[in-house]
């Protein structure tokens, strides 16, 4: 856990509405890579840790015979669902409201635990412990993130890029220097260090995949207004009476940088790692992968 900071259940409060207008979607072609990688073939169970609105859940979800997403927000929990019947899923999935830290909950076993951008918010040691446990032999856990060090410039795309250092700066006049979570701020920032921690909790691995992103998006104020509300460090309920004040200067600031009123932008590649709960012991290769090659990168 961070030091000196405790989760609540504020953490993303407000937030659900805005998901999936606002944050930008995973690289095309993560599904796919993850079932070349796993051997995936519409069976077996996948255990979301922290799903969200069930971004990850429901894209993998045809991958699998039944897909579990477990998160503590209600809200979240409510999106997942109407887009499972939007999607005509909702038969294979289930959602449950809990904690990571309340795992296994009487979910029985699974044979993939994903994490997407949803592990450094919890009691890591912890929940890593519980995920091996609910994993079958030969099961997998799957780190999944935006690409962290790729330069993602708009140049030579047709409208300005939005302009995410002035609405940092915008968010800090608002809620103060330090970044706010909840009911606590967190002085320096969420903890890293994931590939330590699995590997404390006897996970083998990691073999990393990258799934190429770098299609030019157009986004609109509109757009970019969600995904400031998408982040619990910009959730509405920080902004108190002050809400409808800062979105009316940030939408004054995003008239001043495009007078197109449009934006431009890449999709991130997507950065999955993925760690095995060895049928074999301790540091052998997995049973799915046994005589075959990683394929690395995606091409």
């Amino acid at each position: 856990m961070v030091a000196g900071w405790e989760w609540d259940e504020t953490l993303f409060s407000g937030t659900a509405a805005h998901y999936r207008r606002g944050r930008l979607p995973y690289a095309p072609g993560l599904a796919a890579a993850l079932a070349r990688e796993l051997r995936l073939d519409g069976r077996g169970r996948l255990l979301d840790v922290g799903c969200g609105p069930g971004t990850v859940a429901l894209e993998l979800a045809h991958l699998f015979g039944e897909t579990v997403g477990v998160d503590p927000d209600r809200e979240m929990l409510a999106e997942a669902r109407r887009e499972a019947v939007e999607r005509g899923v909702d038969d294979k999935a289930r959602w449950v409201r809990a904690r990571a830290e309340e795992l296994p909950a009487g979910l029985g076993t699974f044979t993939v635990a994903a994490f997407a951008q949803s592990f450094h918010w919890m009691d890591r040691d912890l929940v890593a412990a519980t995920t091996r446990a609910v994993l079958e032999p030969g099961g997998s856990l799957v780190h999944i993130s935006d690409l962290k060090t790729e330069n993602r410039s708009a140049d030579g795309l047709p409208y300005p890029a939005v302009p995410y250092a002035a609405i940092d700066d915008l968010v800090r006049h608002y809620l103060g220097p330090v970044r706010r979570a909840g009911r606590g701020v967190l002085a320096r920032g969420t903890p890293g260090g994931e590939a330590a921690v699995l590997a404390r909790a006897g996970f083998s691995g990691p073999r990393r995949l990258v799934v190429p992103g770098g299609q030019a998006l157009e986004r609109t104020p509109d757009d970019v207004v969600a995904w400031a509300f998408s982040m619990s460090f910009s959730a509405p309920h920080l902004f108190g009476p002050r809400l409808d004040d800062f979105e009316a200067d940030l939408r004054r600031l995003l008239r001043e940088t495009s007078a197109a009123g449009r934006f431009s932008e890449r999709r991130p590649s997507t950065e999955v790692f993925v760690w095995g709960k060895d049928a074999t012991g301790p540091g052998r290769e997995p049973p799915y992968g046994k005589g075959l090659p990683s394929p690395g990168p995606a091409p």
